[in-house]
């Protein structure tokens, strides 16, 4: 009905104050006309207005000014001219839902991992397909040192899906954090079922990872790592040989610092909570340990934990 309103727009110049009416059973096709009854010298447009004389005229005696009046308008030809529009209208209608289906449909991976399989560079980007939609690894999504080959299957975050014209935008990522969490989520079944928590997570993509965890009654690190390191082994795979870090956390400060510095062994953690800074004092042979390479053990122990962390040797 609508998309024959816009045939009939063509054929009559104005559609406000026309009606289509398609009967449900016959498919029979009725054009209607609304007409407003005017006084007769008040006529403005008599396309949406008629005058109460011509009115009295075509319709009835007791029509008065002010009311609605309707005529079948359908025309002659209408058939072959409204059917090219309202194929148009009709094509173009089915588009638009199937682009809300697939709106819908990648709406709900949102934050989700999934699986794409690559098809090429575009510059620095990488084109991938995700199924039914393409999406473009942006450059400053990517981990430094990480190339693929075309049709290689990998995982990837999405990050956020937008709804265009041209269908769902897809921004999808494999360096930002919650890539990893969601990877220790699919793999690690007592994350999946809540009895181990990821707390926080701190991340250098590419380089290391650094992940908290806490439970009630089973050993957290214990689950993340796996028999033999299985499952922690899987995820470095995918992340292409990552180093990840699983520590205790704990709603003590001064632990939790120690468990996120390791593997480095820490003699003793002052920390001043309102300044959210902690001194940590470690043995002479662990201090460049507890620091890292370029500081990127420390860095991360920071971030993990929220405390601007200063590391003294005894």
């Amino acid at each position: 009905e609508n998309s024959l309103l816009a045939a009939c727009k063509n054929q009559f110049g104005k559609s406000e104050n026309i009606r289509v009416n398609i009967d449900r059973e016959t498919g029979e096709v009725k054009v209607f006309a609304d007409y407003e009854v005017v006084e007769d010298d008040m006529i403005e447009d008599d396309a949406l207005q008629i005058g109460i004389t011509e009115a009295k005229l075509r319709f009835r005696d007791d029509v008065e000014v002010g009311e609605k009046v309707s005529t079948e308008v359908t025309p002659k030809n209408f058939g072959r001219i409204a059917a090219q529009k309202a194929k148009q209208v009709v094509v173009q209608k089915i588009r638009e839902e199937e682009r809300k289906v697939l709106y819908v449909q990648y709406l709900e991976k949102e934050r989700e991992v999934i699986t794409g399989i690559v098809q090429r560079y575009s510059g620095k980007n990488v084109c991938i397909n995700l199924g039914r939609v393409d999406a473009i690894l942006m450059e400053s999504e990517q981990v430094r040192g990480e190339h693929f080959r075309p049709t290689e299957h990998i995982k990837l975050y999405v990050v956020e899906v937008k709804d265009t014209p041209k269908g769902p935008r897809i921004t999808v990522s494999r360096s930002h954090p919650e890539f990893v969490k969601r990877l220790f989520e699919e793999e690690v079944t007592e994350i999946q079922d809540g009895i181990v928590t990821i707390e926080s997570i701190a991340r250098e993509a590419g380089s290391r990872t650094k992940i908290a965890v806490s439970t009630v009654d089973v050993d957290a690190v214990g689950a993340c790592v796996g028999m033999n390191g299985s499952r922690v082994n899987a995820i470095v795979n995918e992340l292409r040989g990552e180093k990840i870090d699983i520590v205790n956390w704990s709603d003590m400060p001064e632990i939790f610092i120690e468990n996120a510095l390791s593997p480095a062994v820490v003699m003793d953690v002052s920390i001043d909570e309102y300044e959210k800074t902690a001194r940590v004092i470690v043995p002479e042979n662990q201090l460049s340990l507890a620091i890292g390479k370029e500081g990127q053990n420390a860095r991360l122990a920071a971030k993990l934990t929220g405390y601007k962390i200063d590391i003294k040797c005894e």
